[in-house]
């Protein structure tokens, strides 16, 4: 069963506005961050391509590559399952991140049923290519589908916030995490989010850059 999917600024209101009423400290992190963003992007094959090729480098170089497979015409599925080692090393992929994007074009995922699909099998069925960990779904499902209630429980910044937000002796492994986290379903993406603003409006404070 699908359940609550995101769709605007007036969702992740309302998920705020439940989060902050079962959990006084999230009401202390919306004073200080303010609204929080909406995330939404597109899904298909391009999204998970660009979240591959943003693994593990930064930002700036992962806008680079992604504008060199642009001009190549290399970002649609068909154009990667057909495109030689070469081509795509050229645009500045890694033997590794080839291999990744030659097993995504191969997977042949059914993008138009990942809408229907229950969040554990959005992930399964993602993870199930090589290239696509836990986190790289989550991310999918969050704001390529607009899950309400998938948190990222893996994500560095999510455990460090939410260990400075509650006063943790230390930060929450995932697993630790997941346990947490269950208190705020069915708002859990809206709690990622307080907390993504949170880590950012703390660290900033502390002159962390």
């Amino acid at each position: 069963m699908v359940g609550r999917i995101i769709k605007g600024d007036g969702c992740v209101a309302e998920g705020a506005a439940w989060l902050a009423k079962a959990e006084p400290r999230f009401a202390v992190a919306l004073a200080q961050t303010g609204p929080l963003p909406l995330r939404l992007r597109a899904d298909g094959f391009a999204a998970l391509f660009d979240a591959i090729i943003g693994q593990q480098v930064s930002t700036q170089s992962a806008r680079a590559i992604w504008l060199r497979l642009e001009g190549a015409g290399l970002t649609t599925e068909a154009a990667v399952a057909t495109a030689s080692e070469e081509d795509l090393r050229a645009c500045g992929l890694s033997r590794q991140k080839i291999r990744y994007a030659h097993a995504l074009a191969a997977a042949r995922i059914d993008y138009a049923a990942l809408p229907l699909m229950p969040d554990v099998q959005v992930i399964k069925t993602l993870t199930a290519v090589a290239g696509i960990g836990t986190w790289t779904a989550e991310i999918y499902a969050m704001f390529s589908l607009g899950r309400a209630d998938v948190f990222a429980h893996g994500d560095l910044a999510l455990q460090e916030a939410a260990r400075r937000l509650f006063d943790l002796d230390d930060r929450p492994k995932e697993k630790e995490m997941r346990q947490i986290a269950q208190a705020w379903a069915p708002w859990r993406s809206v709690a990622a989010r307080i907390l993504w603003a949170y880590y950012r409006v703390s660290t900033a404070r502390e002159g962390i850059r």
